[in-house]
């Protein structure tokens, strides 16, 4: 397959659009037990139309993870099979004076 510029995985331009889209979404929130799967399900829908309007040929898979800041510890790990020329994923991590530990991650696939 020969892929070009519209075709490559831009994982800053990902980057920044997870960024953004949770930033808007958690601005000034605390936990609220009631909120977090309204707040994933935003973060997740919207990152995801942002990432497709981009119109480039991948399939998209975004995650979300919302903890309670309160010491307890937060490790998440993924593992893919697939083809590291085409394929590629991003991952943003809420700042640590945030109240709120927040993972999103995007998994895009060439179609």
């Amino acid at each position: 397959m020969d892929f070009n510029d519209e075709t490559v995985f831009e994982k800053e331009v990902v980057l920044n659009i997870l960024k953004e889209v949770t930033e808007e979404t958690l601005h000034d929130q605390t936990y609220n037990q009631g909120k977090v799967g309204q707040w994933i399900s935003d973060i997740c829908e919207k990152s995801t139309k942002k990432l497709v309007a981009l119109g480039k040929p991948f399939k998209y898979v975004v995650t979300c993870v919302i903890m309670q800041k309160n010491g307890a510890g937060m490790h998440t790990c993924s593992s893919c099979f697939w083809d590291n020329a085409n394929d590629g994923s991003a991952s943003y991590k809420s700042p640590q004076d945030w109240p709120l530990n927040v993972v999103t991650t995007c998994f895009a696939l060439a179609i």
